[in-house]
């Protein structure tokens, strides 16, 4: 038990043999220098090295340290451990009471024998004796000959007598040693595939992984926003609503007050008929002539002979019903239109291209809408600060609020880039292009295939163009650029830009060997 622990102790994780000149990595632990060798070079090209056994990563390609403990002496810890299985005792298969070294193995038999009972073993021909062994597995189970050979096509380890039988006629064979660098070598061809399909589909996990956190964001920042208009709405409704009811309730109590006042008015008048009808009905009831006709009768003289009571009708104005109506429609359309700036995507219209700014690689149409690439020099002169030295064309429409978006037309030959930039982006050099620079924000299509770029820092998307119209979003305060593929019947998301953005954002335009682009109102 004890000889096979340290035989795991002293084994290659990485070709399951012992060591062959034992290396040791700063995690501490030791492989075959071949093996560790092997396995590091298909990790080359990826953004770190690791360990096989532990995972522990390293930036950069870690020094093979000699393991001086398992090589040190002569012969060393291995050589000596597999010495001694060399040398160990064998002892007799039928000596149970005393253990009797034995003198011979016999491989059809599958046991040892001492002198004694290798006298009375079968002589037979079909019986293969050698020098005593434990082990049975490196024998031809046939021919009980040593396995050396190995048959490609059957994959099959062979004697030397079955190599020769009709079996296994025309068959590639090798020897088992070549056979086993040869498999070794493609078994770590297939690791290193492996190894790196195992770290893209991480990088794929992290990617998603980072694009939900994304998604989760967005959408919690839309929520809040959400949050914000709807709040500042019902502020609105609210002081709109008081401001009405107020009105109402002020040409309630100034209608109320104005009929009350003709109410006693009439009132007043009613209470002085009322007396004239108790004079009348008294000098009505008067039986003596002389007494009626010498009574005061001057309150009634105007009214003898008049048939006419000459009551005039009263009009009192109603409530403003329909202008208060009109003024509440009105108050409200103001409220959604202060809105529709901050919460709608417009349409970006009227955008065409700046021709002070377009490189002289550069063809503008005439109608400021397409930039063509050019052979010829179109010699326009030179405006400093302005005009770019190479391929590129701003629009002279710029955004600083809101969310617009606007579709481009590209063509499908040569290369280009569209996207946003600030005025202050660099007229020369190589920091002038498209994401070349902190000022710009691209995508681009080179040898049909898209990527993204800023700051010099370039991302290539996994979809391939499907169509040559794309769509550029841009919700300003919110510090987000998209980019879209826009088909026949959908439209597919490329990517999402997150940026605070400090200056007025310009549509740019950028083409080589023969591209174009063409902005679509």
């Amino acid at each position: 038990m004890a000889s096979a622990d340290l035989k795991d102790e002293l084994t290659c994780s990485i070709c399951l043999n012992l060591y062959s000149d034992p290396v040791t990595l700063k995690c501490g632990h030791n492989f075959c220098r071949e093996c560790i060798e092997s396995v590091l070079d298909t990790q080359k090209g990826s953004e770190a090295y690791s360990c096989p056994e532990c995972r522990a990563k390293f930036q950069e390609c870690p020094v093979l340290q000699r393991n001086t403990t398992l090589c040190k002496g002569s012969p060393n810890i291995v050589e000596h451990f597999i010495s001694q299985e060399e040398h160990e005792e064998v002892f007799c298969t039928y000596c149970i009471h005393t253990p009797v070294v034995a003198s011979k193995t016999c491989l059809t038999c599958e046991a040892s024998l001492c002198d004694l009972h290798l006298t009375v073993h079968s002589k037979s021909p079909e019986h293969v004796v050698i020098q005593p062994t434990k082990s049975f597995k490196n024998r031809c189970s046939h021919l009980k000959k040593p396995l050396m050979y190995y048959c490609t096509d059957d994959a099959e380890c062979l004697c030397i007598s079955c190599c020769l039988s009709e079996e296994h006629r025309g068959h590639k064979i090798s020897s088992q040693i070549e056979a086993f660098k040869q498999e070794k070598k493609q078994l770590k061809i297939i690791e290193g595939r492996l190894i790196q399909e195992r770290e893209e589909i991480n990088e794929q996990i992290q990617r998603l992984q980072d694009q939900i956190m994304h998604i989760r964001e967005k959408a919690a920042g839309i929520v809040e926003r959400v949050g914000v208009h709807i709040g500042d709405i019902k502020k609105k409704l609210d002081s709109l609503g008081r401001h009405v009811l107020n009105e109402i309730s002020k040409q309630q109590e100034q209608m109320s007050l104005s009929i009350s006042n003709v109410v006693q008015q009439l009132e007043s008048k009613e209470d002085n008929l009322s007396r004239k009808l108790a004079t009348i009905e008294e000098l009505c009831r008067m039986t003596d002539p002389l007494l009626y006709l010498q009574a005061d009768k001057d309150d009634f003289t105007d009214m003898m002979g008049d048939n006419d009571p000459n009551l005039k009708e009263i009009e009192i104005d109603d409530l403003a019903e329909d202008l208060i109506f009109k003024n509440l429609n009105s108050v409200m359309v103001n409220i959604m239109s202060d809105l529709q700036e901050g919460y709608y995507v417009q349409k970006a219209s009227g955008i065409v291209l700046d021709l002070n700014t377009a490189a002289n690689d550069v063809h503008i149409s005439d109608d400021l809408k397409t930039a063509s690439w050019s052979k010829i020099n179109q010699s326009r002169p030179e405006i400093e600060s302005k005009r770019f030295e190479d391929s590129n064309v701003l629009s002279t429409n710029a955004f600083s609020k809101g969310r617009v978006y606007l579709d481009i037309e590209v063509s499908k030959e040569g290369a280009w880039r569209v996207g946003m930039a600030y005025q202050s982006i660099s007229r020369k050099g190589q920091y002038s292009f498209i994401g070349n620079n902190s000022k710009s924000w691209g995508l681009r299509s080179c040898e049909n295939q898209y990527s993204i770029r800023h700051d010099q820092k370039e991302i290539p998307l996994a979809c391939r163009p499907s169509c040559y119209k794309v769509r550029i979003y841009l919700d300003y305060a919110a510090g987000l650029l998209s980019f879209y593929e826009l088909g026949d019947s959908m439209m597919r998301h490329l990517y999402t830009y997150n940026a605070t953005f400090t200056e007025p954002l310009y549509p740019v335009i950028a083409v080589w060997d023969n591209a174009w682009a063409r902005v679509l109102n």
